[in-house]
């Protein structure tokens, strides 16, 4: 008798911890693309957030229409949740619906969360509002598709962004976030649709990742430390982009980044660095750009500290921000223009620690210029030296 009554015990301790799973079609949501879900999808988030046991979100496959979501933790009694889409999620057609919303898709205040599934799609059918962008209208700046705030430990895996309206993916006040399997495919001419923005975050990895859209693959904004970028294609798409820094007077800084890896094609970019030419507090330092190819790209190195588009708010000024400690190594490939390294840096703070190692590109069969003005380092194994 006492041997069942530890068997019992047993059981029940197994099954009280076992994760529970919740479908959404369970909940009334309808996978015809048409029937806004938006109400059953939260309904979900309720009832997995009142679980005190690890809770899957299933998302079968189908197409779900979605308006915006907040998938907030806060008063969760467990943080770790997991969703796996193997559907599609739709947005309004309408781009209006949730163009004035921040996100479209927010996890926000989690320890733990998950979010993947091989063939699982996030389409934000955001091509009308590029259009009504493009044509000088007056629009709305549109929602990013899935973005991840003040959580940690979160997981994305296998999902493709298509067509956002803004940003792909946004990381924010995170911290050990990795990203990994992620497509990103967006028009190269289609406005603000940055793949994957961090910032204000700690330990991010994003590995094993397709991006092609119309602004940065990755870019990489003021706060972030620890971020590590290996096996990435990019392009079409403006590269990897450090910045843009010194849009505040009081900023933090960018730090500890190592870019591997990673092949641009027919990119505005490659590894690029830029600031404000305005005074700034914040910095950018400890920086790895390493064995990247480069095809057909325009500026395939590229520090740039005199950033003023349309000169607003910026003239007659110069860039505050302080770069050091910046390694550029096994570069190679072809430029799209004749200056292959450009790096224009601050006359107040100069460029300091530039490292160029085995930097080979080439412009129509010839080895590509480079252009560098205050910036200070060591160079070796360049087809064009004394750049620094």
């Amino acid at each position: 008798m006492a041997s069942l009554l530890v068997l019992f015990v047993f059981f029940f301790f197994i099954s009280s911890c076992s994760a529970q799973s919740y479908n959404v079609l369970s909940f009334g949501a309808k996978p015809d693309g048409k029937t806004d879900a938006t109400k059953e999808f939260m309904a979900v988030w309720k009832t997995a957030c009142a679980s005190s046991r690890p809770v899957t979100i299933v998302v079968p496959k189908g197409r779900f229409l979605l308006r915006s979501l907040n998938f907030d933790g806060s008063k969760c009694k467990r943080k770790h949740i997991t969703f796996r889409v193997d559907g599609t999620l739709v947005a309004p057609a309408d781009y209006r619906v949730i163009g004035n919303e921040d996100y479209w898709i927010l996890f926000q205040h989690l320890d733990g969360v998950t979010v993947y599934g091989y063939g699982g799609v996030l389409d934000a059918q955001g091509t009308s509002l590029w259009g009504c962008k493009t044509s000088g209208k007056n629009c709305p700046r549109g929602a990013t598709t899935i973005g991840f705030q003040s959580s940690r430990n979160v997981v994305v895996s296998g999902l493709t962004s298509l067509n956002s309206q803004m940003f792909h993916f946004v990381i924010n006040g995170c911290n050990n976030v990795k990203l990994q399997g992620v497509k990103v495919l967006a028009a190269g001419n289609s406005p603000n649709t940055d793949g994957i923005h961090i910032q204000s975050s700690s330990t991010v990895s994003i590995f094993s990742t397709k991006i092609s859209t119309g602004d940065d693959c990755v870019s990489i904004g003021p706060g972030t430390n620890g971020l590590w970028i290996e096996n990435v294609a990019c392009g079409p798409g403006h590269g990897i982009s450090i910045g843009s820094l010194g849009k505040d007077a009081v900023e933090s800084g960018v730090q500890n980044v190592t870019v591997k890896t990673v092949t641009f094609t027919g990119t505005q970019n490659g590894a690029r660095i830029k600031s404000w030419a305005r005074p700034s507090s914040g910095f950018a330092r400890n920086i790895r750009f390493q064995h990247c190819v480069m095809n057909n790209v325009d500026n395939p190195i590229i520090i740039d500290q005199n950033y003023c588009p349309r000169s607003e708010n910026c003239p007659r000024q110069v860039s505050g921000i302080k770069i050091s400690d910046v390694l550029f190594v096994d570069i190679h490939g072809t430029s799209a223009t004749e200056v292959g390294v450009r790096l224009n840096c601050s006359p107040k703070k100069p460029c300091t620690g530039i490292r160029l190692k085995d930097v080979k590109l080439k412009y129509r069969n010839k080895p590509a210029a480079s252009a560098c003005v205050h910036a200070g380092g060591i160079e070796a194994g360049l087809f064009q030296p004394n750049c620094l």
